[in-house]
């Protein structure tokens, strides 16, 4: 019994990469700021249901939420997209 390959989609790529890349990205209403208090709204759902462990969850949890903003931040200053004033968040 002999198999059949599959159609390759390597030609297919090329092209639809091409049309992403190639679009224009329009402008933004507004600029990015970065949030002062990253885990506030996970916070506020209390402590999470881990018997025994909720402290140290917590701890973790935050570090995970500081990261995740640094790295958004990160990314929209290479895009500039990072505000540059030093208004309060909205």
């Amino acid at each position: 019994m002999k198999r059949r390959r599959r159609p390759s989609n390597a030609t297919a790529a090329p092209a639809a990469a091409k049309k992403f890349w190639g679009e224009e990205v329009p402008e933004l209403a507004k600029p990015v700021r970065p949030s002062p208090e990253p885990a506030a709204m996970v916070h506020s759902l209390g402590p999470p249901p881990l018997a025994g462990h909720e402290t140290a969850a917590l701890h973790y949890f935050s570090a995970v939420y500081e990261k995740a903003v640094t790295l958004a931040g990160a990314l929209a200053a290479a895009g500039g997209l990072l505000a540059e004033d030093d208004a309060e968040p909205t």
